[in-house]
């Protein structure tokens, strides 16, 4: 920026800086996220299971779902959802069973085998959250301003998705 740049140039700049590296990190806490489940799993010796599967299983908790439900609600990519899907199958912590109505789809839920899982992945978020608040980290005003943020970007996204064409 030259020192004659007009200042609302300045501040779509700072303002587009500030975008770019929320993005950043968004994308590296995903990731984070994963490694962070993955070292729990190492650390308490499962291993035929992967961070993507688990929070899967956690993200699918109590719930009887199909893969389309899934990907509806925003959790995972399609091929991505059904591999895990048919993974988590076969390694049995899930049920599948073809809907009555549409055999063409499948409903799935958890196994024990699968709850246990969720559970392991449920306590590890409950420490991370007591940690973050004990630690004063993160206190509960900080964590709604960030949760109200990020659903004003993911309301954004999705309208730009829809009515962009």
């Amino acid at each position: 920026m030259s020192m004659n740049a007009p200042l609302a140039d300045v501040a779509r700049h700072g303002f587009l800086s500030g975008y770019l590296e929320s993005l950043a990190l968004v994308e590296r806490l995903h990731r984070l996220l994963l490694d962070v489940i993955k070292d729990e799993f190492e650390r308490l010796n499962i291993l035929d299971i992967n961070a993507v599967q688990a929070l899967l299983l956690f993200n699918i908790g109590d719930n009887e779902v199909t893969a389309g439900e899934l990907k509806s609600r925003g959790y995972y990519q399609g091929s991505n959802v059904s591999y895990n899907l048919k993974k988590l199958v076969d390694m049995g912590y899930m049920h599948h069973q073809r809907c009555e109505i549409d055999r063409r789809s499948v409903r799935v839920r958890l196994t024990e085998k699968g709850r246990q899982v969720r559970d392991t992945v449920s306590g590890l978020f409950e420490r991370h959250a007591e940690g973050l608040q004990g630690k004063g980290v993160l206190g509960p005003d900080g964590i709604d301003q960030i949760n109200h943020s990020l659903k004003r970007i993911e309301r954004y996204w999705t309208d730009q998705i829809r009515y962009i064409y």
